[in-house]
């Protein structure tokens, strides 16, 4: 991406749509979501017999990712805006979480309140092992910890 379409990067369009309504899906008094990321271990339907290539995996691009995508101030009015808009036109209907995302920009200015927690970078990672979690540090925002945990897959 050159410098004026990482400017232009929303956060707010980046993840599968369905996601865009599991606020609306959660629990009431949710507030706290733990997600977490890891290379599986593939087995065969019928038996407990490992079918893989490789037994271990190397981690590396997550700090790239936070960096980039999710550090600093991520939302804008202008974001929450658009996102609004081609949500509306997506789904036919106002299933946007604008609340939520107003929250962020008003009480952090835009900044995530996410914790990313990773094993370092380049470490060799036996299958089937957590490589990194999220979580919200905020319980207003037990949402986002989904909505994030897709950027960084």
């Amino acid at each position: 991406m050159n410098a004026a379409a990482e400017a232009e990067f929303n956060i707010l369009l980046a993840t599968d749509s369905y996601k865009v309504t599991h606020y609306k899906q959660y629990p009431p008094n949710t507030s706290k979501v733990y997600s977490y990321f890891e290379c599986r271990e593939k087995k065969t339907e019928n038996s407990k017999i490992r079918k893989v290539k490789y037994e271990e995996t190397v981690f590396y691009g997550l700090q790239y990712i936070l960096n980039k995508y999710l550090k600093g101030k991520v939302v804008t009015r202008e974001k929450i805006q658009e996102a609004k808009e081609v949500y509306r036109e997506h789904f036919q209907d106002d299933v946007f979480n604008e609340k939520g995302w107003n929250y962020i920009l008003e009480k952090y200015d835009g900044h995530l309140p996410i914790e990313v927690k990773a094993v370092p970078e380049g470490s060799v990672v036996p299958r089937g092992n957590v490589l990194f979690t999220v979580e919200n540090t905020d319980p207003e925002c037990f949402w986002l910890t989904n909505w994030i945990e897709f950027m960084a897959q």
